[in-house]
């Protein structure tokens, strides 16, 4: 889940990336700074590999301020909001958090989202930092194409918040040290003193995410990183964000779901309304339902020993001649399997179960596996003993 229409540098100078809340918390701790979707952002502390296994057998703390947040305000905006997206957001009860789809009419994906329901009257939703702007337009347009939305105000609020997320077996120790509540349903969240504090993540892992005004971002900050020492964890950059979500199988705004794709290429059928009478994309992707996509996501874990990119083509070596069938949308080295792996868009067609399929990178064509997700076992609903 990734800039801002009121960021633009005028006389065709570049843009220069926006320094977050806890900018000069990661200056003091070292990190490796990186423009990401217009931010600058730590993408390592201690190194990807040493992060990510915190968060696999500790704690870690991430900076994900990046991510926007936008308010829906007003007597309907629960109505709207299961307009806007894909998501029966109807079906989500107040203090419940759910993923959800921000369509386009061709059924291709603008964003995903996590949306907070707060009550009917009052919606938060978490878009990708480059996409908060779309989001925003795609509410304001059912807003202003529905008179019985007319009053319902819409705010992109990013800027007064950061987001912190305490991901790991450890974190509800580290929360409760810090004075955050940890006793929450998964995807449950509750507001404490004008902090948002959900039982959620993108690790794959027991976890929480911070919704934090932005004048208290460094001591909450400063709080949680603290408590995460005596857990053996620590701050974690984008980089192990990355190697997590994909040891998860969990797909990427940009990478495996885009405006100019059918969502149902990737495994999210779960997350659409089928039910609902109405809304962005329906007609597309119920045919898309109904008459099958001509390329779909599969997994794929590296047999020979190599490391996936994204952009590198899939060969099917099943059949007389090697033929390419399709492309890899994400992939790295697993830090947890110690195996390359990868996430790649296939034709239907020319992939059936049971071919051999390979990798070409740099010219060698390096042989995988076709693996069912995720690729690790983990089970983020279950409360470590």
């Amino acid at each position: 889940m990734l800039a801002d229409t009121n960021d633009q540098i005028q006389d065709s100078e570049p843009q220069q990336p926006r320094q977050g809340p806890l900018h000069q918390r990661h200056v003091d701790l070292g990190a490796k700074l990186v423009d990401f979707a217009g931010w600058l952002m730590p993408i390592e502390y201690e190194g990807v590999l040493k992060e990510h296994m915190y968060v696999r057998e500790s704690v870690g703390i991430f900076d994900v301020s990046h991510m926007g947040t936008v308010l829906i305000s007003g007597q309907a905006a629960s109505a709207l909001a299961d307009v806007a997206f894909a998501l029966d957001v109807a079906a989500v009860a107040s203090g419940k958090a759910a993923y959800g789809l921000c369509l386009n009419e061709s059924g291709g994906v603008v964003d995903d989202l996590l949306i907070y329901v707060r009550s009917n009257t009052e919606i938060m939703v978490i878009p990708n930092a480059s996409n908060a702007d779309k989001v925003v337009s795609a509410l304001t347009e059912v807003r202003d194409s529905n008179s019985e939305f007319a009053d319902i105000e819409i705010a992109d609020v990013g800027i007064e918040f950061a987001i912190l997320a305490v991901q790991g077996p450890t974190a509800g120790r580290v929360l409760a040290e810090a004075g955050y509540p940890t006793e929450l349903d998964y995807m449950s969240f509750i507001d404490i003193d004008d902090v948002t504090v959900a039982r959620s993540g993108y690790t794959g892992e027991y976890g929480f995410e911070l919704v934090v005004p932005t004048a208290q971002a460094a001591s909450v900050w400063d709080a949680l990183v603290e408590a995460a020492k005596s857990q053996d964890g620590g701050p974690v950059g984008l980089g192990a964000r990355d190697t997590l979500r994909l040891e998860m199988g969990y797909p990427l705004h940009g990478h495996e779901l885009a405006p100019d794709r059918m969502a149902l290429t990737a495994p999210v059928g779960w997350t659409i309304g089928w039910d609902k009478p109405a809304f962005i994309g329906r007609e597309a992707i119920v045919a898309a339902k109904e008459q099958g996509t001509d390329r779909k996501l599969v997994a794929l874990r590296f047999t020979d020993r190599g490391i996936p990119r994204e952009g590198m083509a899939v060969v099917n070596l099943s059949g007389e001649e090697p033929r390419e069938v399709g492309v890899v949308t994400s992939g790295t080295f697993s830090p947890s399997l110690k195996a390359g792996i990868a996430l790649a868009l296939v034709d239907t067609e020319s992939v059936a179960n049971g071919d051999e399929l390979a990798v070409d990178v740099r010219g060698r064509q390096l042989a995988t596996e076709r693996v069912t997700l995720p690729f690790v076992d983990s089970n983020p609903r279950v409360v470590p003993a």
